[in-house]
């Protein structure tokens, strides 16, 4: 469905996105995730047809973004991170507007509103101003534009931006329900809901592809995953040193807690689980402890990882 080939743009002196290639094959849902400034903005937008890129190929269903631009975004619904809405339309009345826009009759825009209304839960508000819509309901209507035209490909930049936990959840379920009949590439800060939605993910940061793989192997092979936490009521300075000499052991940090306790991390090398050598060295020293587990990855602490600028 996308299929990028050594994409780059410039500004003047800044290169703000370097020769980066990926794909996206159909039915996917792929997370397009990195820190701000990083491209992910200006990528989307040359997908999408808004940018021209300075260098580099990209294709949508086989179409061209720069050559064939028009046959290109007929197969893209994109919805950009703050919506542009005309406050003082109604809602039904906006997104037939937006269907005529994108090239539909009027019996198709007519169909296709009724649709993308039902299917985006706009039902109770087709008649109100979208001026007077909640954030999560104008969000919604972003998607039913995105919706309209019936794209193959989805588009979203941080479609939950600005919205609460519970509006969060909705739109989360509505992309899932919209994956069952189109390809998705959705761009946000919120990680778990990466995890819980994407079955793969693209990480980019200052403008390169840093990883492209699925949430599980990342995390199955990120380095953090050999992190330790441990509380004992010992001296930390000597459960340091002791900890710090085992093997595998890289780096121990501790905190003091109350009475005496103090909590330790404990990085070791990737693959390697440290904890039946620090509970038997806790034994042996006779130091009383209350917890011993391993930490386990998330895509967050991936996205650290790769995106850290130390």
């Amino acid at each position: 469905m996308i299929e990028v080939n050594h994409l780059s743009k410039r500004y003047a002196r800044h290169e703000a996105v370097r020769d980066i290639s990926f794909s996206v094959e159909r039915g996917e849902i792929v997370g397009f995730l990195g820190p701000n400034g990083a491209g992910k903005t200006t990528t989307l937008r040359m997908l999408t047809g808004y940018l021209p890129p300075t260098s580099g190929t990209a294709t949508i269903a086989g179409h061209d973004i720069y050559r064939e631009s028009v046959e290109a975004r007929r197969k893209i619904g994109y919805m950009p991170e703050n919506v542009p809405l005309y406050d003082d339309m109604r809602v039904r009345e906006y997104l037939k507007f937006r269907a005529q826009l994108k090239g539909l009759g009027n019996s198709d825009a007519r169909r296709r509103v009724g649709e993308v209304i039902e299917t985006c839960g706009l039902d109770s508000v087709r008649r109100k101003m979208i001026k007077t819509l909640s954030k999560g309901y104008r969000q919604r209507v972003g998607l039913a534009d995105a919706l309209v035209h019936e794209p193959e490909l989805l588009i979203l930049d941080e479609p939950t931006n600005g919205l609460d936990p519970n509006q969060i959840r909705q739109i989360r379920e509505l992309v899932n329900r919209l994956a069952e009949n189109h390809t998705v590439l959705i761009s946000t800060h919120i990680l778990h809901e990466v995890e819980m939605t994407c079955g793969r993910v693209i990480i980019i940061d200052g403008g390169r592809i840093k990883a492209a793989d699925s949430p599980a192997n990342l995390t199955d092979r990120m380095r953090a995953a050999g992190r330790i936490e441990v509380e004992v009521q010992a001296d930390a300075e000597v459960v340091a040193g002791a900890i710090r000499r085992l093997d595998h052991v890289k780096k121990v940090t501790s905190e003091e807690m109350e009475e005496g306790w103090s909590n330790f991390t404990v990085w070791v090398d990737s693959g390697t689980d440290s904890r039946e050598r620090i509970a038997r060295l806790a034994a042996q020293y006779g130091w009383p402890m209350r917890s011993l587990a391993r930490h386990v990855a998330t895509l967050e602490d991936v996205f650290v990882e790769l995106t850290r600028q130390d």
